[in-house]
């Protein structure tokens, strides 16, 4: 990311109660423990006066201080006593994550390292860091906007190919530049309205309506697609839920082996080996899938496995795709039509399994439901139902995070959606002919809605709850 970014118009009262810019805050950017390196950010105006007097090189004294340049040598506490070896970095105001003056302490990673080097900070007079609070001076200072820095947190939290690439697109501000775009339109649009409210009697050019429902147009048609964009958006980041469901012994634990390729769940030809959920994670091709394998469903009197149909039986509601699993070599019976019709109304793909064994016919089934024969055992159909599964979710085979822009957050979907509301609302009064008032009010809030995304005009209550989100050190 650019760090040639102009200076900030935010308020720094936006913060509510947190303090930032005029002290100096450190914390820890990594995890300490048994890890090879440990580093520890400080920011705030002084910091490398308080971090001079530490580090010492290696030939005695402290080392003469360049910006972005790495130095060798001993960091001691304030009698002198060596703590550790380090490399050290200063960064100059603005060239920095947070445009304040930066210092990174890197030291080996261990945790009575890391916590003697913070105390002897904090002894120095350093604060330690509110959650994010890094990451928030740098939004305080126009280095980055809200959504950037949301991308920050989603990367971080990414766990597949696809949910960091979209992150990725968040970071380097894509939402924002297309918000602020549309922004622009909107604002000159509603510039001309309100100089023609303001001053009805001078002799001005009064706006060409039909222009005005024209650029409203453009940018509805600009945004309707990127709000459509959420529901892919949240599957390409959170995955999708697929509950393995079934009575006993059709082969769900074996199935879900298979789509793993390993052997995640115990598998006998006992029925009713799996008394519990079995929870797995699979990356597939991009598509983040959350297996679950369930007690198989059928009348017991075994107070555990009765348990574990109830527990299988709530899962289904909260499913996001059912993988109802028969057995092709047994045929249906009375449990398999009974877990047929709890999958009534349900985003549902009925397995066929064992499909290595002789196969007895199978009586009719909802046409509704897409029907994939497998064998679990050998692996026979199991990429047919992976091709499923993306479709089921949305996503065609082999389909990578787009290139174009994607939502993800639910913050963002519910300010872009009453965006479109406002416009839709605004070409209405256009058309019926209303006050220029009245249309202008509409423009003006859909405008505000826009610039929530990005922080412009985001309350204070929403810019807190996200960077309480982050983690100490970010």
């Amino acid at each position: 990311m650019s760090f040639d970014l102009p200076p900030t118009t935010r308020s720094k009262e936006v913060a509510g109660n947190r303090p930032q810019g005029e002290d100096i805050i450190v914390a820890p950017a990594t995890s300490f423990g048994q890890g090879g390196i440990g580093i520890i950010r400080l920011s705030g105006p002084g910091c490398l006066d308080l971090v001079r007097p530490f580090v010492l090189g290696l030939g005695g004294g402290p080392p003469s201080w360049k910006s972005h340049r790495l130095y060798y040598g001993q960091f001691t506490d304030s009698s002198q006593r060596v703590i550790d070896e380090v490399m050290a970095v200063y960064m100059a105001s603005p060239r920095s994550y947070t445009r304040e003056d930066v210092v990174e302490i890197h030291c080996h990673g261990g945790l009575v390292v890391g916590r003697r080097i913070l105390e002897t900070l904090r002894h120095a007079g350093a604060r330690t860091a509110q959650p994010g609070e890094f990451t928030l001076r740098a939004f305080l200072n126009g280095r980055i906007d809200l959504t950037q820095a949301e991308g920050v947190m989603e990367v971080i939290e990414a766990r597949h190919r696809s949910a960091h690439q979209i992150a990725v697109q968040h970071l380097e501000g894509s939402l924002a530049h297309f918000c602020n775009e549309l922004r622009e339109q909107l604002l000159d649009s509603l510039a001309l309205l309100e100089t023609w409210i303001d001053f009805p009697e001078e002799d001005i050019d009064h706006p060409s309506f039909d222009s005005i429902v024209g650029t409203l147009t453009s940018v509805i048609e600009n945004l309707r697609p990127v709000v459509a964009s959420f529901r892919n958006g949240r599957v390409l980041r959170e995955g999708v839920s697929v509950l393995i469901l079934g009575k006993p012994n059709v082969g769900k634990s074996s199935l879900l082996n298979a789509l793993v390729g390993s052997d995640r769940a115990i598998v006998t030809d006992l029925p009713g080996t799996t008394r519990d959920t079995l929870e797995e994670q699979l990356d597939l091709d991009g598509l983040r899938l959350r297996l679950t394998d369930t007690a198989g469903l059928r009348d017991s009197d075994d107070p555990v496995e009765q348990e574990g149909v109830r527990r299988a039986c709530g899962k289904i509601a909260q499913a996001d795709i059912v993988l109802l699993v028969i057995d092709g070599h047994r045929g249906m019976d009375d449990d398999d039509r009974s877990a047929l019709g709890r999958c009534a109304g349900k985003n549902s793909i009925i397995v066929i399994n064992k499909s290595d064994l002789p196969s007895v016919e199978i009586p009719s089934l909802p046409s509704h439901f897409p029907v994939i024969t497998v064998s679990a055992a050998t692996g026979a159909g199991i990429d047919r139902l992976r091709e499923e599964l993306r479709i089921r979710a949305g996503i065609a085979d082999g389909e990578e995070c787009p290139e174009s822009l994607i939502l993800t957050e639910e913050r963002h979907h519910q300010a872009l959606s009453q965006t479109l509301e406002k416009l839709g609302k605004t070409i209405e009064s256009l058309n019926a002919g209303l006050s220029p008032e009245f249309i202008a009010l509409d423009l003006r809030e859909a405008v505000e809605s826009l610039g929530v995304i990005t922080g412009e005009t985001a309350p204070e209550e929403v810019i807190n709850r996200i960077f309480s989100r982050f983690c100490i050190g970010k």
